[in-house]
């Protein structure tokens, strides 16, 4: 089953604190949510779009969150809570669910979205595959901003690409290579690349700045037609010509299903980069972008509240 919204583990995640009876811990409560909805390892597996932390531990940790500002839960040490009276109190009314529209009842809760820069609670972005703005956590919303964010400004960069003179295009690929680390020198790879031109080769570049070894780079700045096989088995000839064995195709547009098993199947190392990939490493390595603003996440350092004895 797929990972329940934060607000649909309110209810479960009270009636266990109910049950336990004592305090709980965030990782017992996950552990527990989970065999109790039958969550398969795939679902715990999945994570944040940042790859930091688990969606469902990241959710459970919401839903307990929200329920604290409400007085529902009440936190007893670090990372540890417990059912409160008002808690219980709600669980005897055999509420159907539990929710942000519920937990407005509460002064306590709206005090703490009426907070300045909270956010609006069951108004919060909608994430990329959901169809109900109300079920990311703040932590989701702000990681599908950014990634809506990022996507715009691929699209806008790839539209870039498509219209720039084979000449800059050239000083891009350029650039990219050698903040990847290939090249050597951005002097070094200045010179090599666009020197052959013969034989499906737009350039030569050393694979590490001691030159052990060199890439051979095919560069196609194409609009909306696809690279097929043709274009990658004249670039794989051109290198088996040069006796090398390692060459990288980049293209402003795509490859074909074709083009892509082809190279899968030969003994050349060819790496192909379409104009999708092409973007996201120029942002990546912050060729042809600029940083606007900066938003640190900061938690509490519970080190600092430590006293020593």
């Amino acid at each position: 089953m797929a990972v329940p919204d934060y607000q649909s583990l309110m209810l479960p995640l009270l009636q266990l604190a109910a049950r336990k009876g004592t305090e709980i811990s965030t990782s017992e409560a996950v552990e527990a949510l989970a065999t109790e909805l039958g969550l398969t390892e795939d679902d715990l597996k999945e994570m944040l779009p940042s790859g930091i932390q688990p969606t469902f531990f990241n959710r459970v940790g919401w839903a307990s969150t929200y329920m604290k500002k409400a007085g529902l839960l009440e936190a007893t040490r670090r990372g540890f809570y417990q059912i409160t009276d008002r808690g219980r109190d709600l669980l005897e009314r055999q509420p159907k669910t539990i929710n942000v529209k519920l937990l407005k009842q509460y002064p306590e809760f709206l005090e703490f979205q009426q907070l300045k820069g909270t956010r609006s609670g069951d108004k919060v972005a909608e994430p990329k595959g959901s169809s109900d703005i109300s079920t990311a956590t703040p932590s989701e919303a702000l990681e599908t901003a950014y990634e809506n964010l990022r996507d715009e400004l691929a699209d806008e960069l790839l539209a870039r690409l498509k219209k720039i003179s084979p000449a800059f295009f050239e000083r891009v690929v350029v650039e990219l290579l050698v903040k990847m680390g290939y090249g050597g020198s951005r002097v070094d790879a200045g010179k090599a690349i666009g020197r052959t031109g013969d034989g499906g080769i737009d350039g030569i570049i050393k694979e590490d700045k001691l030159g052990l070894d060199v890439v051979y780079i095919q560069a196609k700045r194409w609009d909306n037609n696809p690279v097929g096989r043709p274009d990658v088995m004249q670039f794989a000839g051109a290198l088996q010509a040069q006796r090398a064995n390692k060459g990288i195709f980049i293209t402003t547009s795509r490859f074909t299903d074709d083009a892509r098993n082809y190279v899968s199947q030969i003994g050349s190392k060819i790496v192909l980069i379409d104009g999708e990939q092409l973007t996201n490493l120029m942002i990546e390595h912050d060729v042809g972008v600029s940083t606007v603003s900066l938003y640190p996440v900061k938690k509490v350092d519970s080190d600092y509240f430590e006293e020593s004895i």
